[in-house]
């Protein structure tokens, strides 16, 4: 289902969903992750400080299990049918030693680059913030200067009458966003 833009996006914009029917069977090889993580390195950085950091499982892997885990138990019911589960944290802190404030937002461009790099791949990505932060800390041995701050799906879509209830309706949605003249505050073309 492609989105309703104001004007043409690329294509991968345009047709980028979230969704939560994940084949069960299909994995993901290792040059297809590798190609998606190298995306999200090549993110834009305030500073040039890369304060991302990757936690990778391939489902049936401790990892994977371990992020799992952390999930809360709405995204837990569909996201273990996923190939892949990515962990991001954030370092908060800049190599110097000072408070690095901004982490969230370069962490927040390097799942972007992320996302659509597996979405060129044929794959779906579903970011969630549904997830227990200690718990992810706790089980994938999170050194205490890294911040949890999202977690990902990555897998193969299957049809989403899979799914039931709740999860059905969210999947079938239409996709909506916000108009322009609603984001844009000032400058707005006429």
């Amino acid at each position: 289902m492609k989105a309703e833009t104001s004007v043409p996006v690329h294509e991968i914009i345009a047709t980028r969903r979230s969704p939560r029917s994940f084949d069960e069977s299909a994995t993901i090889n290792n040059d297809d992750l590798t190609a998606i993580l190298e995306a999200a390195r090549w993110a834009p950085s305030a500073f040039n400080g890369q304060p991302w950091r990757f936690f990778v499982g391939k489902r049936g892997d401790e990892v994977f299990a371990q992020i799992l885990t952390s999930l809360g138990d709405f995204n837990k019911s569909w996201a273990k049918n996923a190939s892949a589960l990515i962990l991001v944290a954030g370092k908060t802190t800049k190599n110097d030693g000072s408070i690095h404030a901004d982490y969230q937002f370069d962490c927040g461009l390097a799942v972007s680059q992320l996302v659509v790099e597996t979405h060129h791949r044929g794959l779906i990505a579903h970011q969630m913030t549904g997830f227990d932060k200690a718990i992810a800390q706790e089980e994938l041995s999170i050194a205490p200067e890294l911040i949890p701050v999202v977690v990902i799906a990555v897998g193969t879509q299957d049809a989403p009458e899979k799914l039931s209830g709740p999860l059905l309706e969210r999947e079938l949605a239409p996709r909506q966003r916000l108009p322009l003249n609603e984001i844009v505050v000032k400058g707005l073309p006429a």
